[in-house]
Order: C-alpha cells, then structure tokens, then sequence
C-alpha cells in the first residue's frame, strides 16, 4: 500500500513525534500559526538566485549548500522561505527544520523521513505526492542535515517516493561528501564560501554592481582578451572596488565581520574563535570514523600550523617536528595528513595539490589556503596588512603578506566550480609557479609577487619558464600584483593586482 492510500489518521500514528521534538518543530516554523520569522539581512548572497531557480526547476529533487559555519546558509534558506511566502505559496506547503538545535531527534529513528511523516499528516494534512499532483508541491528545508546519521539513505528514500522539493545545508563537507554516492542524480551540491569582494561592497557600502564574470564559464579563462576587458572593469570600478578590499583586509570576509562593522575587531576575533573555528573543531570534527573520537589538541595544533604557514607547502618537514615537540608526543606525517584532510573537509582550508604531470603525482606536499585570512588573525592573534597603504607603513610585514595573498588568491580559484587549481613545485630545472589553472588541455600559469617593486625580469622567471615549455601549452601568464599599475613589457603576461582578481565574481 502507498502512502496515497493510507488515511492521514493512520500516517500521524506512523510519523509520530515525540511532543516536544513536534513544539520544536513548530517553533521553527511561526508562519503556520501566521506570525512573523527573524528578521534577516536584505542582502542575499550569490547562491540565491541559483537556488531560488534549483527549488522550482531544478532537475535533481534536492539542492545541498554545503560551507563552513557563519557563511550565512541559514540566513539563505530563511530569505528563500520569505520569497515563498511573499509569492503567496501557502505557509503549510514549507517545512524548515534545523538539525543544529534539536538534540531531541536523537531519540527518532529516521528523523528526516518521521519529521516529514508527521509534516504530511498535521500540517500539509495531506501526502506530498497528493499536494503535487494538485499543483501545491511542498517545500523541505533541512538545515545542518549532516548532524543526521544516515542523513543520505533518509532523503533518498524522500524525494525517490515522493514528490517534494528538498533543499539541504551542511557545514561539514566530510559528512556531506560521504552521503553523495548514494544521491547521485537526486542532488545539486553549491559550496557556499566567505564573501566575496563584490559582496562585501554590497554589505559595507551598499553597491551591487554586476561581476564581470557572471556565469563562471570556464572557457573563458583561456582567452588573454578575458583578463584585459576585466582589469579594464575594475579599473572603472576602482573607487568601490578600493573601499571593499580596504574593508576585507581589515577584518576578512565572514559576514558577521562586516554586517557588524562597529564591533571593534578584538571582539570580533573572540566571535569567530568562538562560532567557526572551535565549533567546527569540537563539534563537527570530533568524531571519527564508527565513532570514533579524534584529538582535538591534535586538531588544534594542525589548524594552528595551517594558520601560521598559509600560503605555503609545509609539508611533513614542518609539521611533524613542530607537533611533536608543541604536544610531546610521538605523531607521525600520516596521522597528521588525515587531520589536514579532516579541515580540508570542512572547507575552512584548501589543500592545493601539486600538479600532476605524464600521469605522475608528483612527491611535493600540499599548498595550504586558508577560507579566510580573518581567521587566522583571530586564531594567531595577529593581524597582517594586506591593503597597499596600511602595508606600505609595515614594511616589515612584506613577505608575510605576500604569503596571505597567494593563500587568498589559492582559495578564491579552488572555489570555482569544476576549476582544476594544482600548484606547480620547482623541479630540477624549472622554477615554482604558485598556481596553474588547467581548463581542457589549456594552462594558464598565475604567479603572485604581492610587493611594491616589481623586477618584470626576475619576478616573470617562473611564468616565462612555464610559458615556454610547449607540453605545458600555456598560451600565457598572469603576473598578480599589489597594485593596478604594474606593467610587464612581455605580451605573453597579463599583470593584474589582486583585488582586481578577487573583483572578477
């Protein structure tokens, strides 16, 4: 017998809650009793638009945002909720569940499918397929969804049997990544990072200019024309695109950071401490493998190093005898490894590989970048200039800088979508290049020198190096810089500063 088939009566007796999971439930949810829902920010973030249209005409039945904590997910999936009921869809066809503040689905076995039992029978008072074939298809929206066991099998089982549109946010990648196999075809996955420059242009300063790259067509990164018409944008943008790096090197790109500009930055510090990175390492980190718990000094100390050597390719080298002695304990390259992974998965770093070559990997460890360079100025308690002017009278600070530059730039280009990002090691006789863009069979090296003065003979070897190798078939370089007016004479280098770069999204 399907569900169309059972009395309502009979499917609330088999989705059955317990009452103060359902009073939970129907507190996340005030429009069902026709009352007001948090007031939220008026600025959405880029994903809205794209999930807005993935909700309603999306072919997979279900969406995931998945991110790191406090990039706004939540306050995504509540603006999406608004614009439903604003559309006028009725308040009974949208169910919004938060996974993150109900301890008491731990007592429900299958929470996703008995909380969407019980949505059926009490509230929608009729099936999800019954609603869709009167055209009043629900809405599902499950947030923090990887604090679910067998959250995958559970919204599998949702949206193969029933007709429903499932939206789904999750803070750990690991927990997320690990679900997908057995969605596949039933999901989209959006990664969900800290804001972008243009956004944070829009929070601080009230512009929304349109990107310049708006539709992330990577076939356009190969063409040098692409690059010209960008720098020529930001160079017309200039004014706003300088007040919104100024604000992002100040204080990073969480939007709390910024929708909370008054707070001095002390305090700030304290808040990400305390809501991302503490929360991401003892609560969604914390367990293993069947349970199993891992060592949070251990995962500490990793994310200290991650912080401290940003930007860079430390490797076993660097890890290993500095946690050895930090924690006086015997830990070798491949717990450590796992643990690099581990933060890897929640997105709050990257781990840029080396590029592969003839189908050899080669042996060079991992670049480390950081989500956001405001982070490691919490966690470190040390605050780097990244602006021209405020890094001009540090001078001392220099090549540390330079390195938070390649990290922000390697984690801006690792979160292109479907952008293959390697690092390209110094090899016998080749220079390094910080990063190569691989599109088809097309490489685009980018070489970063985050400094006043630029040597366009000595700073260029890498990229001209690269250029040169024919296997590499780089048609040419991007030399990225500090400030707007550097000038390379080679015409195989596009020379570009960084805040132009981050100006493309």
């Amino acid at each position: 017998m399907t569900d169309e088939q059972y009395p309502i009566q009979e499917q609330a007796s088999r989705g059955a809650l317990p009452a103060e999971l359902s009073e939970n439930i129907r507190g996340m949810n005030p429009w069902w009793r026709g009352e007001p829902a948090p007031r939220l920010p008026e600025f959405h973030r880029w994903p809205y638009a794209r999930l807005r249209h993935l909700l309603d005409k999306g072919i997979a039945p279900a969406t995931v945002l998945r991110g790191p904590r406090q990039v706004g997910k939540t306050v995504l999936v509540r603006q999406l909720i608004n614009a439903l009921l604003e559309e006028e869809i009725a308040a009974d066809r949208i169910l919004f569940v938060s996974f993150d503040e109900l301890p008491t689905h731990e007592e429900v076995r299958e929470p996703a499918l008995t909380i969407a039992r019980w949505f059926e029978a009490h509230v929608l008072k009729e099936t999800f397929n019954a609603a869709d074939w009167a055209f009043r298809p629900a809405y599902v929206f499950f947030d923090e969804v990887q604090n679910l066991d067998a959250w995958a099998p559970q919204v599998k089982s949702l949206v193969d049997n029933h007709r429903v549109r499932v939206l789904l946010t999750g803070s750990s990648s690991l927990r997320i990544e690990a679900g997908r196999d057995s969605l596949a075809g039933r999901v989209t996955t959006l990664d969900l990072g800290p804001l972008l420059l243009r956004e944070i242009a829009g929070i601080r300063f009230g512009v929304e200019g349109a990107p310049y790259w708006v539709h992330n067509a990577l076939d356009s990164l190969i063409q040098m024309e692409f690059w010209q018409e960008a720098i020529e944008q930001a160079r017309r943008e200039r004014p706003v695109r300088d007040q919104a790096f100024v604000a992002f090197a100040e204080r990073g790109a969480y939007p709390v950071a910024h929708q909370r500009g008054d707070v001095p930055w002390p305090q700030m510090a304290d808040q990400l401490n305390e809501t991302v990175i503490k929360r991401a390492i003892e609560h969604d980190l914390r367990m293993g493998e069947r349970g199993r718990k891992r060592d949070q000094a251990l995962l500490e100390e990793v994310f200290r190093l991650c912080c401290r050597y940003a930007g860079q390719t430390p490797g076993s080298a660097v890890f290993v005898p500095e946690i050895r002695q930090s924690l006086a304990a015997d830990i070798g390259w491949n717990r450590i490894l796992t643990y690099l992974r581990f933060l890897d998965g929640t997105l709050l770093m990257r781990l840029i590989q080396p590029m592969e070559l003839r189908l050899k990997r080669r042996k060079s460890p991992a670049k480390i970048c950081l989500c956001d360079h405001g982070l490691r100025a919490s966690w470190l308690e040390e605050v780097v200039p990244l602006d021209p002017d405020r890094l001009a009278a540090s001078p001392h600070l220099s090549d540390l800088a330079g390195q938070l530059a390649e990290s922000v730039l390697g984690y801006f280009l690792a979160s292109v979508p479907n952008l293959d990002v390697p690092h390209f090691p110094t090899r016998a006789t080749e220079p390094e290049v910080d990063f190569v863009l691989t599109v088809g069979v097309k490489r685009i090296p980018i070489e970063v020198k985050y400094r006043r003065r630029i040597d366009c003979h000595e700073d260029t070897r890498g990229l001209r190096a690269f250029l040169e190798k024919t296997v590499y078939n780089a048609p040419f370089g991007i030399l990225v810089t500090l400030d707007d007016d550097v000038v390379v004479k080679d015409p195989r280098i596009v020379s570009m500063s960084l805040s132009s770069l981050l100006w493309l999204r």
